[in-house]
């Protein structure tokens, strides 16, 4: 099983060695041809504006797409969580939707600035023990729809959903020791692996 960490912006190294302590092989993506090798892609934390517009000049949008059209799981973190929704709120219509992908509303920069990051002890459906969770100027997920599911909140916000093989988390999981999120990432992956094998 191979996972990629599309490596435009962010904590690239720290996803990469999050996955591979919890037993995937990962590799830095920097080339669309990249992704055909894949069986899962993080989309890392920076910001998503740098990050789209790095993804259009490179030309990720339309390979990203198609690789989450073949069922193919993604994880976006932070910004990453920014890239997949369908729609940005609050924005002045200054940042459009990236990938379009999940059916989310979400907030920039919705718990403040730098200076209000925090660190908090989330309860996370499917995950027995509370997950550590680091948030720096964290984006929320203020609505979801469809057949998202709403996985972990703080203060009754939501701060972690899945939608199918789509998976989005408001806080940095790769800046922690606990890689529980990345392990429940590799098994989403693995059961799409088997899926998409029969």
């Amino acid at each position: 099983m191979k996972i990629g960490v599309l490596a435009l912006q962010g904590a690239v190294a720290e996803h990469i060695r999050s996955l591979e302590s919890a037993g995937a092989e990962a590799v830095a993506i920097k080339w669309p041809e990249q992704l055909h090798d894949l069986d899962g892609l993080v989309i890392p934390g920076g910001e998503s504006t740098t990050i789209g517009k790095l993804m259009r000049k490179y030309q990720f949008v339309e390979p990203i797409q198609m690789f989450a059209k073949q069922g193919k799981p993604l994880f976006g973190t932070c910004a990453g969580l920014i890239i997949l929704a369908k729609h940005i709120l609050g924005n002045q219509g200054q940042e459009e939707p990236h990938l379009g992908l999940m059916d989310i509303e979400v907030r920039r920069n919705a718990f403040g600035r730098q200076r209000e990051s925090f660190e908090a002890s989330l309860a996370v459906k499917g995950i027995d023990e509370p997950v550590t969770a680091v948030f720096i100027r964290a984006p929320l997920i203020e609505a979801v729809h469809g057949d998202v599911e709403v996985l972990s909140t703080v203060n009754d916000e939501i701060v972690l959903a899945r939608q199918g093989h789509l998976l989005a988390c408001s806080f940095h999981p790769e800046l922690t020791e606990d890689k529980r999120l990345h392990q429940y990432f590799i098994e989403m992956v693995e059961e799409s692996k088997k899926r998409l094998s029969v």
